[in-house]
């Protein structure tokens, strides 16, 4: 019986080996793992370099912000660190907001405060 059990073990142990291989393979068809097989794993940003279980904290960036867009050749990709990675699409969020291409379309405030709101007719004042 002790024979029985350890086929069952090993044929378990074959079953993960190749679901993990199979996991691999999958992985390297997609844009990341193709990233990561051409770029050094080095933050394009601030310049950390990752290796083993900290690579998964590097993210393909694409330039163009276009997810659809994967040219062989990876030039529209970056590798980031999730760090600058966040940085960077809170950026062209903000940017975004104050060039009215947001979501409200500028037509909603982040705040009420307007500092200089009556400043123009107090220039005014003062010229006459």
């Amino acid at each position: 019986m002790s024979s029985k059990k350890t086929e069952t073990e090993s044929d378990r142990l074959n079953r993960i080996i190749a679901e993990a291989r199979d996991d691999r393979e999958r992985q390297e068809k997609t844009y990341r793992g193709r990233a990561l097989k051409m770029f050094p794993w080095i933050c394009a940003r601030c310049g950390r370099e990752f290796s083993g279980k900290r690579v998964r904290e590097l993210t393909v960036h694409h330039k163009d912000h276009n997810h659809d867009n994967n040219p062989p050749d990876g030039s529209n990709w970056e590798l980031l660190c999730i760090y600058c990675h966040d940085n960077e699409h809170s950026r062209h969020q903000v940017a975004e907001w104050y060039d009215g291409t947001g979501p409200s379309g500028g037509q909603e405030r982040r705040h009420g405060n307007k500092p200089f709101a009556s400043l123009k007719d107090l220039l005014k004042k003062k010229k006459s």
